[in-house]
Formats: C-alpha cells, structure tokens, sequence
C-alpha cells in the first residue's frame, strides 16, 4: 500500500532507538523526508546512517536536542522550522515507589514527557493550518488509561499527553490537519529490554522467565502475553501519518496488545 508519504518531512522526536527509531524508519522507507533526534549527536549520527542503510532513502537528518533543555529546544525549531508530520515520541520512565518520588522527579518527568510535546506542537502547529495539511501524533502509553502503581509520575505524564491531543484537534475544525494519540502497551524497546535484562540479574533467572512473569503478575490482562514489538507500534503511527489516515482526528488509538479491559 502506498501512503503517500514521498516528499512530506517528518521530525521525530527521541528517535535514536525504540519506538521512535521504528517510526523515522518506516517513514524513510515511505518516502518521506525525516529527521531524528536524539540527546548526542554521536547517537543520531549513528541513527541516521542506519536509517539510510535500511531503507535506501538518502534523505535522513538528524539534530541532537535534550528536552530537558529549553534552549536546545529552541535551537532545533530554528533549524527545522517547518514540518509536515511531527511525532512526539521522547519521554523517559523509571519504576519508583510513590512515596520516593520527589518534587524534583515530578518536574523533570513533566518536562521531559510533557513539555516537549507542547513546545514542538506549539512551534509548527501554526505553519500546518496555513498550509491545510499536517499530522500531529503523541505516543503515550496504556499506562494513561491504567495508571502504573510502580510508576504514577509516569502514568500521570501520559494522561496529560491525551488532553494536550485531544484539545489541540479541536483547534484543526475545518482543516486537513490532524492530532492523535498511540497508546502502546509494553513494548520490547531498549528501556524495557534493559530492565528485563537488570530483573533477570537480580532475580537469578531467564530473561524469558522475567518476561512471562511480568505478564501474568504485572500486566495479566494482555491479550497477546508478550511485549509488542517497536515495528508493530510504527506500523500504527505512519498509518496515521499518512493522507490516508484524513478521517481519524482527535483519538486515542491503542497498540497495547489488548492490555486495556475496554470496547472502546
């Protein structure tokens, strides 16, 4: 199927590895003009050379930014100031006792998972209704519509992200721009493969026996009993990202494996 993406430009934020690298790269393989982004410019370098490699598209960037940094941000937006698909992916996570997380961890997650979005949105948002086109997509998480007991700072985070979606779409009435959410659910990308590999050392077992107890302890309503691969949640998002995509505006489609118990 063809998406009609050639010639759109795409930036892609957190795109270095996970989730976010799967998204640049099937948006190269379409076509598209894309950018990565990552916090060091040795691993977007690296990024787009594997990015090039794979899907033969010569037209891949990158610009380092940390989003933690305000003035990083700003530098990024003046040297990619327009953009037809914007995907706000970045965000950080950690497993932490309610009581443990401080004032501090509340900011820094706020920042990071939400502000980033809103500042991006901000600065290209209004170059898309001029145009009549664009695409919006935050990636949030499962975790918005079932706050993590591990991780209410993160959950918390991911919620917000729907609000922002959901509000911003109601400003694209009339148009062919479009806001939406991807909620995944537990994906096998490099945090989470990192910290299946930490539980498995400290636990004394398998990382296939972290993984199946995780599902029938953590997150037993999953349907699939396994973690979604960072493709299967791509595939999702450059559907959405494409023209073909015109009358999906302003939801929360879910690529979560079935972990969350609703019919809508």
């Amino acid at each position: 199927m063809d998406l009609q993406l050639k010639n759109k430009t795409a930036l892609v934020s957190g795109s270095t590895a996970g989730i976010g690298y799967a998204i640049a790269k099937q948006l190269a393989a379409e076509g598209a003009k894309v950018f990565i982004n990552g916090r060091t410019q040795a691993r977007v370098d690296t990024a787009v050379t594997q990015i090039k490699a794979e899907t033969g598209n010569s037209n891949v960037s990158g610009v380092a930014c940390d989003f933690s940094r305000p003035e990083e941000i700003t530098g990024l937006i003046a040297e990619i100031p327009e953009v037809d698909i914007l995907i706000n992916n970045v965000a950080i996570f950690e497993p932490k006792a309610f009581k443990e997380i401080t004032d501090e961890d509340w900011l820094r997650f706020y920042e990071m998972n939400v502000l980033s979005g809103v500042r991006l949105s901000r600065a290209y948002f209004d170059g898309m209704l001029k145009k009549n086109w664009g695409r919006i997509i935050f990636i949030s998480s499962e975790s918005a519509l079932q706050i993590p007991a591990e991780m209410i700072h993160y959950g918390v985070t991911k919620t917000a992200q729907l609000a922002i979606a959901r509000g911003l779409a109601e400003l694209t009435r009339g148009t062919n721009v479009t806001v939406n959410s991807v909620l995944p659910g537990p994906t096998l990308s490099e945090g989470a493969g990192s910290f299946v590999k930490q539980v498995a050392v400290e636990q004394h077992k398998t990382e296939d026996e972290v993984k199946t107890e995780f599902f029938k302890t953590m997150r037993p309503t999953s349907l699939l009993q396994r973690f979604t691969t960072t493709d299967e949640v791509a595939n999702m998002v450059t559907y959405l990202a494409s023209p073909l995509s015109s009358a999906t505006n302003g939801a929360a489609i879910r690529a979560d494996g079935g972990v969350v118990k609703s019919v809508i």
